[in-house]
Order: C-alpha cells, then structure tokens, then sequence
C-alpha cells in the first residue's frame, strides 16, 4: 500500500485535528500504533510541525469524515507523487565518477563468470553501454591487458539481491528455451530427465592412448593383449645350437 508524503508529520496533523483512532492513522502512515499514541501524549514527534494531508491533495475531506464515523474504515490515499514517481527512465544507471574506473573490470567479471547473462543484462546491471561489453567480450578493449575480473557487488556497483535476480531471470530464459546448463557457466541443475538423456562422461582421460592395448597377466603385471603366453617350462627345453651338437659329439666314446 502506498505511503503518504511526511509520513510522521502527517500523523501528527491527523492526531490534532480529527477523532480517527489511533489504529486507522497508524495503518495510513505506515507506523506503530503505539508511536501514535506517543504522538498523542507527546512523547513522540516532539517538535514536529504538522503536514495537512488534505492541502496537499493526499486526503479528502470526505475520506477523513468517513474515517472518523466509521473506526473499521481504512483510509485510502488520494495522490502520492513519492509513489508514482517519475516516468521510469530507460538506459543504463547512474554510476558515481569514482566507480566508473571499475566498471570494466566488473563486466569482465559478469562475461567471465556469466555468460548466460545478455549485453542489455549486464548494462543495465551495471551502467555501461552494449559496445563496452561487447568489445570486453571480444578481448578488443584498449585497456583489455590491464584488466582484472572483480565481483561488481564488490566494487558498489550493484547489490547482491540485483546480481541474484538478474542471474535467475537469465538461468529462467534459457531454461524456457530448453538449454541445459552446464558446469562452466554456472547455470542451474537440470531435470532427471534430461540428465539422463545426457552422455556420460568418461571415466578414463581420453589423452592417455594405448590402455586399451594392454590387459592384465597371470602375474597381475599390464602385458599387449597381442603378445603370447610364454609357458614357464619352455625356459628349460630351449632349442639347441650347432656348438651344443659338437660338443656332444665329442664326449660320445
């Protein structure tokens, strides 16, 4: 519900110049009823000069009527310009000169951590303009080789509830698209489902060739699965050479 302008100011007005009990004023200007009545009692709000609601076009006269015949009857705010605003301006924010050294380095973060979020995400975040990101997302920044990834809720640049929500919408985009999310853009958990339709990964790193070649021996030694099995008795009955011949020619009598 919005809040009249002065808020304790115009509670000070409504409690000297009407009978609307304490709990109606209270739910109006968004305070205790108990500070309500300390402004009734003067222990609250001393000094403070009362704001006329109905002059400056927040209350009618008719509603503060109602209110005071009717103690259930809620008062309803009139016009509230601190409510309304002004048209809401489109763009990047306004980011102080002192912080504006840091912005790049906020964008590197936000490209570098995450890529999920688009260019109009991150300028609106962080108060840049879609040629900057785009030129830090190619690495053709003059100032590219200077530049550190730095959090940009660290440098005050945005709040952390912001970063959160613009991270959620982007990780709700793309999950509506029906892209999975994966470990490097540090998007969110997939379905059951869609894990499963996932390949596996590999168990062993695909750079180390030649495992699949070797297979384990009797021994519990790695042997090529080509090599054959080499019987132990074969060691004693090696073919004989020439020389052996001879030399057992010589001792026959």
């Amino acid at each position: 519900m919005a809040k009249p302008l002065m808020a304790k100011a115009t509670a000070v007005w409504l409690v000297d110049n009407t009978t609307i009990s304490f709990k109606q004023i209270a739910d109006f200007v968004g305070m205790h009823e108990l500070e309500v009545q300390g402004i009734a009692d003067g222990d609250v709000a001393a000094g403070v000069k009362g704001f006329d609601p109905i002059a400056n076009n927040q209350l009618t006269q008719e509603e503060i009527d109602t209110a005071q015949g009717n103690p259930l009857h809620k008062l309803k705010l009139k016009f509230n310009p601190a409510a309304s605003g002004e048209e809401k301006r489109r763009g990047p924010r306004y980011t102080p000169l002192s912080k504006r050294q840091d912005r790049p380095n906020s964008i590197l973060w936000l490209v570098k951590f995450h890529p999920e979020l688009s260019d109009g995400q991150i300028a609106k975040l962080v108060g840049t303009t879609k040629p900057t990101i785009q030129s830090i997302r190619e690495r053709t920044h003059w100032n590219i080789s200077n530049m550190q990834p730095i959090d940009p809720v660290a440098l005050g640049l945005c709040k952390q509830s912001e970063l959160d929500a613009i991270v959620q919408k982007a990780a709700a985009k793309k999950a509506a698209e029906g892209g999975v999310m994966s470990d490097d853009e540090r998007r969110k958990l997939v379905s059951t489902e869609q894990s499963l339709e996932m390949d596996s990964a590999p168990k062993i790193p695909s750079a180390i060739e030649g495992l699949e070649t070797f297979s384990l021996s009797d021994d519990g030694e790695d042997k090529p699965e080509d090599e054959p099995v080499v019987d132990a008795d074969s060691f004693f009955n090696l073919p004989k050479s020439g020389s052996d011949e001879e030399d057992e020619d010589d001792l026959r009598p």
